[in-house]
């Protein structure tokens, strides 16, 4: 079996237009667990949706520094979300990771989602893939080409939907979701 290259910082200091579409099929892995990125949603520093838009706050300062490290915030008070920030430093632009497939550390993503067996849907929801993969704020600021993180380059280009993101009240119809066709691993299904 073929070993994808790592991804490194570089690979994210480009418009996240061009990087989110990239990262279908990529491999994440957290502490060897994760899987393959299926779904994901890019937000523009211009985009009113993004939580840059309002300027640089305590929350969001990681968005505001170099590209290719993790912003990791609370949604809602319930559920962690990861995101990779992307273009130069100040920009303030990042992709939320939606979904994996899992691959690799099952039966670490189904102590943490407690219990869980069905495989569908242990990393089907932002929040989901992160309890399923143990992040919390602690790895907020983190480089992604560093440990805990792997990043692996995908090793084919797949076939990928775009479509409306989903979950948020301002911006909505702009086509910035992305998702694997075909996947049984989105969170929902692309319309």
């Amino acid at each position: 079996m073929r070993i994808s290259p790592r991804l490194r910082r570089s690979f994210f200091d480009r418009s996240v237009h061009k990087v989110a579409p990239e990262l279908i099929g990529a491999t994440l892995l957290v502490d060897g667990v994760g899987g393959i990125i299926v779904e994901l949603e890019a937000y523009h520093h211009t985009d009113p949706a993004a939580h840059s838009y309002g300027g640089l706050t305590e929350r969001n300062a990681v968005m505001f520094g170099p590209a290719g490290y993790v912003y990791v915030y609370r949604s809602y008070g319930i559920h962690w979300c990861l995101n990779f920030v992307c273009e130069r430093e100040g920009s303030a632009s990042a992709v939320l990771i939606r979904a994996l497939e899992p691959t690799q550390g099952l039966a670490a993503m189904r102590r943490r989602r407690r219990g869980l067996r069905e495989e569908r849907s242990l990393c089907s929801g932002p929040g989901k893939l992160c309890e399923a993969l143990g992040l919390t704020h602690k790895h907020n600021g983190l480089a992604l080409d560093r440990p805990p993180f792997e990043l692996r380059a995908r090793q084919s280009t797949p076939e990928i939907l775009k479509g409306p993101r989903i979950g948020i009240s301002k911006a909505v119809n702009k086509p910035w979701r992305y998702g694997l066709k075909g996947s049984r691993f989105l969170s929902k299904p692309f319309n």
